[in-house]
């Protein structure tokens, strides 16, 4: 999972990307740290061609402000550019794996 540390950088991947996970989270933030290893690998096992990427919302503010995340943790998922979930503060995982399913699968048919 990739850090971002600008809002040029997050920008052109969402451009960029054709599937996008963008997990905002805090080095004070427990269930950020809770959660980012679990994302990691159910994304790796089940949705391999998601890009995964990092913002720590208390070393970048802006990038956070910019993007209206207002609690932490937030998880954003982007296809081809357009925001399709976003998840915030408490939310479940095997629903964030469901909601992805359908467009995963319409991007990335074999």
């Amino acid at each position: 999972m990739q850090n971002i540390e600008t809002l040029a950088v997050l920008d052109n991947l969402k451009q960029s990307e054709e599937a996008l996970l963008v997990l905002f989270g805090g080095k004070n933030c427990n269930v950020c740290h809770a959660i980012k290893p679990q994302i990691i690998e159910l994304i790796e096992t089940n949705y391999p061609k998601i890009k995964m990427v990092y913002v720590d919302c208390h070393v970048t503010t802006d990038v956070c402000s910019q993007n209206g995340v207002l609690s932490l943790p937030t998880l954003q998922v982007y296809f081809t550019g357009q925001r399709f979930i976003e998840e915030v503060r408490t939310f479940s995982l095997q629903k964030v794996m469901q909601d992805i399913a359908r467009p995963y699968s319409m991007l990335f048919e074999d």
